[in-house]
């Protein structure tokens, strides 16, 4: 049985502008592997609503799962939670029970729960929470989308904590191969070595060191002993130029 597939959509503008360099993705790719979910597709838009709903509809209705980071914080651009719930046609609005963990969180603190700190506890109807062992504000998942955080320690905490309910496939087993050859050489041989395994994944990857050519080759797929076999193949048609 294939692993189940998923798609992260980032949401923001300081990632598009290149102001804020994104780390979630990166996380989020290596957690998937782990935990035998296939990430497909990353998507980056803007905080705007209408880019939103129409990302994450194209997105849900494509891959098992749907991963959102970013815009559930208390400013007027966090505008994720309401994009989320007109995508899927929800009422929305402060819920109880992200209400009451927001206010023990501030309680103790010592901080006001002002109407902006509020706005972090309104959930779409229908959706379960992600907890926040950080500073509280949840995120929530609805059908088959989980909406997090945009900060990374509170993104990797909550993708920490939603991860174990979610059923994965085997993990994914990754093998790297240096070939001091330029990929002009390697490309023909690596061609048949990938329609020999079609059950897994060979990507090439070019390098310059010390003004020579190389690629690194990674080959992935669940089953060990056919990563180790084409790595074997590969290595033996370049003997002495690999590592």
């Amino acid at each position: 049985m294939p692993n189940p597939t998923a798609a992260m959509l980032v949401i923001g503008d300081e990632i598009l502008s290149g102001r804020t360099r994104d780390a979630n993705m990166h996380h989020l790719a290596g957690e998937l592997t782990r935990a035998g979910i296939d990430l497909k597709e990353v998507r980056v838009v803007s905080d705007d609503h209408a880019a939103i709903v129409a990302a994450l509809n194209a997105l849900r209705a494509t891959w098992d799962h749907v991963f959102t980071s970013g815009g559930i914080g208390p400013t007027h651009d966090d505008i994720t939670a309401d994009a989320i719930a007109d995508a899927f046609g929800a009422r929305i609005d402060v819920r109880d029970d992200a209400r009451a963990l927001l206010q023990a969180h501030y309680d103790r603190q010592g901080t006001e729960m002002n109407a902006a700190r509020l706005r972090m506890a309104r959930i779409p109807d229908g959706a379960t929470l992600i907890e926040n062992p950080v500073s509280a504000a949840p995120g929530f998942t609805l059908g088959n989308v989980h909406v997090m955080a945009g900060v990374p320690q509170v993104f990797q905490a909550m993708v920490a904590g939603l991860l174990p309910t979610l059923t994965g496939g085997a993990p994914l087993i990754s093998e790297t191969l240096r070939i001091d050859r330029p990929e002009g050489d390697i490309a023909g041989p690596l061609g048949d070595i990938a329609a020999a395994h079609p059950d897994l994944s060979l990507g090439s990857y070019p390098f310059i060191r010390d003004g020579r050519y190389g690629a690194n080759i990674v080959i992935r797929g669940t089953d060990p002993a056919r990563v180790a076999a084409a790595r074997a193949a590969l290595a033996a048609l370049f003997p002495g130029q690999t590592s």
